[in-house]
């Protein structure tokens, strides 16, 4: 090799090359997308759980109920019980003697999900024991572009809530 003669790519190496490339990120995206996909569901259901836990845990130390209703602003109880726009976690505090709804948390919900909860605006409440008040409930988390993957969050009666794989029964 020559001193004066510059190394580096010639066009039809670097052609190649990314050619190479762009058949990997073919074969790789599709799964990847899926791998997201999935990840959002998990994500939010977890979210779900965390934010029933945590309704639980305020009505058993508090004063009063506590519970998870569907908001889109983050302060008030959505009266279309659309779970897909967000929720929060609210308690019951005495003010002045009467009974009065403060917010504790407000979880934005992630997009391009759909979540169906219980269908009362007032969504799920616990009583002071840890119950829940409305009976058992159950929360559908799907992607918005497919039927997959699909999580399904149980409370049962006593309060206790699980995440299940699969629709919920």
């Amino acid at each position: 090799m020559s001193p004066d003669r510059q190394s580096g790519f010639t066009l039809i190496e670097l052609m190649v090359a990314i050619a190479v490339v762009a058949i990997l990120l073919a074969i790789g995206l599709p799964s990847f997308q899926q791998s997201l996909r999935s990840s959002r569901v998990v994500t939010s259901a977890n979210e779900v759980l965390a934010s029933l836990s945590l309704a639980r845990t305020e009505a058993i130390r508090g004063l009063g109920r506590a519970g998870v209703c569907p908001s889109a602003d983050g302060t008030t109880c959505a009266a279309n019980a659309d779970w897909s726009g967000g929720w929060i976690v609210w308690r019951e505090d005495r003010v002045g003697g009467a009974l009065v709804k403060s917010t504790v948390r407000y979880v934005q919900a992630k997009g391009k999900m759909a979540i169906s909860g219980p269908a009362d605006a007032d969504g799920i409440s616990f009583n002071t024991q840890g119950r829940t008040e409305t009976g058992a409930q159950q929360f559908g988390l799907k992607p918005d572009s497919t039927d997959t993957p699909v999580r399904c969050v149980l409370v049962s009666g006593t309060g206790q809530a699980r995440i299940i794989q699969g629709v919920c029964p």
